[in-house]
């Protein structure tokens, strides 16, 4: 392994979102630290690639597609969950959906639903889901990734700014009614950070521009800086207690 952190020696470690980007970063480190990662998107062909590299690197991973914007999916997750491990330790909700880039006034509904739908729907029942194994089991930790979008809207990402602004806030209150638990629950906001997902703004000179000087070191951030920020907010070490949003924008963390 290329790097110990913080010790996840046998814990079970769910990452959304997992085959690229944010995702696949979280989902490798998380593993260089012992856990047993579930590398989980929409297509398995993508997640056992992670799975595979994560395996080659001395790791314990696994794919398990699930389209969190997909009741049935969900629900089939955590029953193979239960079946398979009989436990969840660790949910880090980083799936997300953000089709459409352009003027608020100009969203048709299929770009509203699909958004919603994985985005807050999916979140929350994810969370609903893993929090119910993790009670069962005497706690657990989740994290939300959410977006610097969620406190400031940005330009032509009018309803995907919104479905953020819902995730940071549902982070509150599902850390208020679990901590009863020993469920802590934590929100990522990262600000523009490079991956394909975020693609539209690296395509656009002049929102990259503006976007820059937003930012208080003036340059976007690379993928792995997000992953150690997960990486602490599931450890042990962590003194965060639940409900603490922490922002990583472009390499200035408050």
């Amino acid at each position: 392994m290329a790097t110990k952190l913080f010790d996840l020696t046998d814990k079970i470690a769910l990452v959304t979102g997992a085959s690229r980007g944010i995702g696949e970063s979280i989902a490798k480190l998380l593993a260089e630290q012992g856990a047993h990662v579930i590398v989980s998107s929409r297509k398995v062909e993508d997640c056992q690639r992670v799975a595979d590299e994560i395996k080659s690197a001395g790791g314990s991973a696994e794919a398990l597609a699930c389209h969190v914007g997909d009741m049935e999916q969900i629900s089939e997750t955590f029953a193979y969950l239960r079946n398979q491990h009989g436990r969840l330790d660790i949910l880090v909700n980083n799936a997300a959906a953000n089709p459409y880039f352009g003027h608020i006034l100009d969203t048709d509904i299929g770009a509203y639903n699909k958004t919603v739908d994985v985005n807050i729907r999916g979140y929350f029942f994810m969370s609903v889901e893993a929090g119910k194994l993790m009670r069962d089991n005497g706690g657990g930790k989740i994290v939300n990734t959410a977006s610097i979008n969620g406190l400031q809207p940005g330009m032509m990402q009018g309803i995907y700014s919104i479905t953020k602004a819902a995730v940071i806030n549902m982070t509150k209150a599902f850390a208020k009614e679990c901590a009863p638990f020993n469920i802590r629950v934590n929100a990522l906001l990262p600000g523009l950070t490079k991956t394909k997902f975020a693609g539209a703004l690296f395509t656009n000179d002049s929102m990259y521009k503006a976007a820059m000087q937003m930012i208080p070191m003036h340059r976007h951030a690379e993928p792995d800086e997000m992953a150690g920020t997960v990486l602490y907010l599931v450890s042990d070490a962590s003194s965060y207690t639940t409900g603490e949003c922490i922002v990583v924008d472009g390499g200035f963390t408050v």
